[in-house]
């Protein structure tokens, strides 16, 4: 499927220039309210220091105080494909989350970085989680483990990239089959889905980065 937005492409694939638009549009939004913090906050503070507490509560729920370093990575992560999906929601635009170039992509970053995390938490013990509970079952466990780890960025990627790229022909069709009677529905199912695939995303980065900081037995 050859889509096109109504933004300058200068020549990149579709979801790439998007995916460029809201780096800069997010690197700078961050940098204008960071300048504009006050004691009260106004509409905008608001919501966002909403959303980031939110996301803080989420990673010491499931992290426990071990997380609260890796939080600006989670909620880099959560931000930017909530920000992705949503961007589905405005004609002209393509989520890049509908794209697995994007999504395997994000789910190798994570793959990679958790297992950077528990070799600098634990050094060579990290590779203990690797070999079971008892030293007899280790030629076993060791291929489980290394398969069971390898499936997380397929199963990363697959899921946000076919949730998002199934929402988007939905719509597709919807509209073009009614278009003047389901525009809010859509909506409000457009802002829902949006919201559960980078809640879970995020969910899942944070279990495999809490595996991997937990001591292995």
């Amino acid at each position: 499927m050859h889509a096109s937005i109504f933004l300058p492409q200068f020549g990149l694939p579709v979801h790439t220039a998007v995916m460029l638009y809201i780096i800069i549009g997010l690197t700078g939004f961050s940098f204008i309210i960071s300048k504009r913090l006050q004691l009260v906050p106004g509409n905008t503070q608001g919501i966002v220091e909403l959303l980031i507490s939110g996301i803080e509560n989420l990673v010491h729920d499931t992290m426990g105080h071990h997380g609260k370093k890796y939080f600006p990575f989670i909620a880099t992560f959560g931000i930017y494909i909530l920000i992705s999906n949503l961007l589905g929601l405005i004609p002209g635009l393509v989520p890049p989350t509908a794209n697995l170039n994007t999504t395997a992509g994000l789910a190798i970053i994570v793959f990679v970085t958790t297992h950077i995390i528990g070799v600098k938490e634990h050094g060579i013990k990290y590779f203990k989680h690797f070999m079971g509970p008892v030293w007899w079952l280790t030629p076993l466990m060791i291929p489980i483990e290394i398969i069971g780890h390898l499936s997380r960025p397929l199963s990363l990627s697959l899921r946000l990239f076919g949730n998002m790229m199934g929402h988007e022909l939905i719509v597709a069709v919807l509209l073009f089959l009614v278009p003047y009677l389901l525009p809010i529905p859509i909506l409000v199912l457009g802002i829902m889905v949006s919201f559960i695939q980078a809640f879970i995303f995020s969910l899942l980065t944070m279990m495999y980065i809490g595996g991997a900081l937990e001591e292995a037995h």
